[in-house]
């Protein structure tokens, strides 16, 4: 030990500003809200051997595994979100959205 004697001064921290914070959960949802998706739409599905399809040609009948009438599956990169029904919009296809998968 050294046999000087600790000299104590008092320190003052300068008085900071308060400014509002955003909370993390909104400040990371706005750095997502830009990026983009694909949105996919899936009327149905067949499952086929390799010598079928090679079979296939135009005015060819594909049976899928849903009934006609029932809801789409809406899926975003891959993944089911929502189901939804055919609608036309215009001269254009459109899905009306019935169901939000959780």
């Amino acid at each position: 030990m050294n046999d000087k004697e600790n000299v104590v001064k008092p320190f003052n921290l300068p008085q900071l500003e308060k400014t509002p914070v955003q909370s993390s959960a909104e400040s990371n949802l706005d750095l997502l809200q830009d990026i983009p998706l694909t949105v996919t739409v899936e009327i149905g599905r067949a499952r086929m051997l390799v010598k079928d399809v090679l079979k296939l040609a135009v005015g060819a009948v594909i049976e899928l595994d849903k009934l006609a009438g029932e809801p789409v599956d809406i899926l975003v990169n891959g993944k089911i979100i929502a189901r939804g029904e055919v609608i036309a919009v215009n001269e254009n296809y459109g899905i009306r959205i019935t169901e939000i998968v959780k």
